[in-house]
């Protein structure tokens, strides 16, 4: 018997959020608003980007879910210009860059 790779895939993608949406409440301070400017720059050596796949440069990842043309800048997550830097609700207190992505990628809506 064959069985879906969804639910695995579902239940990996829900065990990430959790464990962002306790750096987060952890963060306690940090503005999510705060100009991404004043913020360090996200890397690939966070222990938070680690377990959300983020790389810098989204046509640098390997990763199963990717698909070309995912960036942070189209992400609902993402609050910023299309270029550069900006910030991320799943990164709180962390510069993203534009052109990076992670394993939360959501398009934005509409």
């Amino acid at each position: 018997m064959s069985q879906s790779k969804e639910p695995t895939e579902s239940r990996r993608r829900f065990l990430q959020l959790m464990v962002v949406s306790m750096g987060s409440a952890c963060a306690g301070g940090v503005s999510l608003f705060a100009r991404a400017g004043e913020l360090p720059h996200l890397t690939d050596a966070d222990p938070t980007a680690k377990v959300m796949n983020y790389v810098d440069d989204a046509t640098s990842s390997k990763h199963a879910l990717y698909k070309a043309g995912s960036i942070c800048a189209n992400c609902q997550f993402y609050h910023g210009p299309d270029a550069g830097y900006g910030t991320c609700q799943l990164f709180p207190g962390k510069a993203v860059n534009a052109k990076g992505w992670c394993s939360s990628y959501t398009p934005k809506k509409g």
